[in-house]
């Protein structure tokens, strides 16, 4: 009676039929699917399908010789793409009548995709003229996954269904709603998020894959041990390597991400206020925005629905399940809900969030990610760390096996909350110029924008460089999403128009930067962000501290 149900609905519904239709019994029911089918083994056909290596024949296998394009090519190659989902429409898609991309507002749900300028226009990726890379810190977020086990999206879901089986009708633009099913996971990461990883390194081996022939052992890679981290390294290491080899070129470092365990890709799991109202003050301010921006939709949706009433936190959830529904399911109808004005007001809701959250304008941050820089300024001077007063696992860093220091290349898998906080603990204060952000307005010349700092699958790339060519490392700069970042922000840092810190005045002016940030109060110090919070450096002020 399901399918039947299904059918006559669906019908109508493409029929145009103005009439609001009763929803399905169904509708906000959530749809899973487990492949491979339960109780088929490998093992039981093993002998039928030998693999690669004992079959033979591989016909001619010489390789050439790596490639080097960040310093050889002219520019960098533009990420753009988001094949194979479908870009949406907004509402008002056909009066604007210039293109909109919904997907690069979401905020940390976007793909990513190369960023102009960090306030360095004329800088380019590419190598500076008569340098050359001695070594690169790669630092990348997971690929696009579900939502989180907690997310409003699945609590949207319910409700929708909860009121379904008590006589909803749905009219209008949100029809589609009569037979939607909630068919996302959890945390997991979308097969599109498996292709952003196995591109990233495939763009890195092209990039920098020169510097391989630096290494005097096996690469040592990290990552955590959430499934979405893991994918995301393997599947990166699989476009690096090669998907036959990639298990024998390197080893895989997989630190536990779990409450209490000290770790600098996850400083959260062992940081008080990163689990408290210290956090959550970014979801404070951020809620304060959409009561605003969201009231003509509200407005302009409710009267659709009979037998549910609609409430700001569902328009949230249905913005959310426009990006979450494109980047697992390749399209979603909740985008064309709502207009373009809407769409840039939901990237302002997460820059908040952000902002007052994971990122400048909390006093937590500068804690939570001054572990990576610690680490960062070990393997740039090859000193072991011998004081442990952060997220660094001691454990970890002291052997040399598991956290070596004299490697070409370094990658590191994390979040978007934490890559946040390491360019606060950085100091990267370009991000940070237009101040703290209001509440009640979108700013003009903002720079704080999420979608360019920490998308699915953002990436941090630090090349240190000679400059003029030698053997000796000079200068270091970094490089986000392929946007150059000003380094200013660091203590003697110098303006320049290609990014470019002496090395030995950035790791001094990290240094600095381990020593002004508090990790023990930041993390679990007694305090509430203050009101207003003009805090732009991710650290509580002196004078409010008890």
């Amino acid at each position: 009676m399901i399918g039947l149900d299904h059918l006559i609905v669906a019908v109508l519904v493409a029929q145009g039929s103005a009439k609001a239709l009763p929803a399905s019994s169904f509708a906000g029911s959530t749809s899973t699917f487990l492949f491979p089918p339960a109780n088929v083994t490998v093992a039981a056909t093993n002998t039928f399908f030998p693999d690669g290596a004992q079959v033979g024949f591989p016909g001619p296998t010489p390789t050439g010789d790596e490639a080097n394009a960040i310093a050889t090519a002219p520019a960098v190659a533009k990420v753009d793409s988001i094949f194979p989902l479908v870009r949406p429409n907004t509402l008002d898609a056909s009066k604007k009548g210039i293109p909109f991309d919904i997907l690069q507002h979401v905020g940390s749900l976007s793909p990513w995709q190369s960023v102009d300028s960090f306030g360095l226009p004329d800088a380019s990726a590419v190598i500076p003229k008569g340098c050359s890379v001695k070594q690169v810190h790669l630092l990348h977020r997971h690929g696009a996954r579900y939502p989180t086990g907690d997310a409003s999206t699945a609590t949207f879901a319910a409700n929708i269904h909860a009121a379904a089986t008590a006589g909803l009708t749905v009219s209008g633009a949100l029809s589609f709603l009569n037979t939607w099913t909630y068919k996302l996971g959890a945390e997991t990461l979308t097969p599109f998020g498996r292709s952003q990883l196995f591109d990233l390194g495939v763009g890195f081996r092209v990039k920098y894959g020169e510097l391989l022939k630096g290494f005097h052992d096996l690469p040592v890679f990290r990552t955590t041990s959430e499934a979405r981290m893991l994918d995301s390294a393997l599947h990166f290491a699989a476009g690096f390597f090669g998907v036959q080899s990639y298990q024998q070129d390197y080893h895989q470092t997989i630190t536990i991400e779990n409450s209490g365990q000290n770790n600098t890709l996850a400083p959260y799991s062992n940081c008080a206020n990163a689990n408290n109202a210290v956090t959550s003050f970014g979801g404070v301010q951020a809620i304060k925005w959409a009561t605003i921006y969201l009231q003509p939709a509200l407005k302009r949706l409710s009267p659709l629905l009979k037998g549910y009433s609609l409430k700001v936190p569902d328009l949230i959830a249905m913005q959310q399940l426009c990006a979450y529904e494109t980047v697992a399911l390749g399209f979603s109808e909740f985008c064309g809900l709502f207009t373009e004005d809407e769409w840039k007001s939901y990237e302002y809701f997460i820059d908040l969030e952000f902002w007052y959250g994971n990122g400048p304008g909390n006093p937590a941050t500068a804690a939570q990610g001054i572990g990576y820089v610690q680490e960062l300024v070990s393997r740039l001077t090859q000193t072991r760390i011998t004081e442990f007063k952060s997220s660094v696992n001691a454990s970890l860093v002291t052997n040399p096996v598991t956290f070596p220091l004299d490697q070409p290349i370094f990658v590191d898998v994390s979040h978007d909350t934490v890559m946040s906080t390491v360019y606060v603990a950085m100091n990267m204060t370009s991000m940070a110029a237009n101040g703290p952000l209001p509440t009640d307005h979108i700013p003009k010349d903002q720079t704080y924008f999420v979608n360019q700092i920490a998308p699915f699958a953002a990436n941090l790339v630090g090349q240190v460089l000679s400059c003029p060519s030698s053997e000796t490392p000079t200068h270091i700069r970094w490089i986000l999403n392929d946007a150059v970042v000003p380094l200013t922000g660091i203590k003697s840092c110098k303006a320049n128009s290609d990014g470019l810190c002496d090395l030995p005045t950035f790791i001094a002016g990290m240094k600095q930067r381990i020593e002004e940030v508090d990790f023990e109060f930041g993390c679990f110090g007694n305090y509430s962000v203050p009101v207003p919070d003009n805090i732009v450096d991710g650290q509580l002020p002196r004078n409010l501290r008890k």
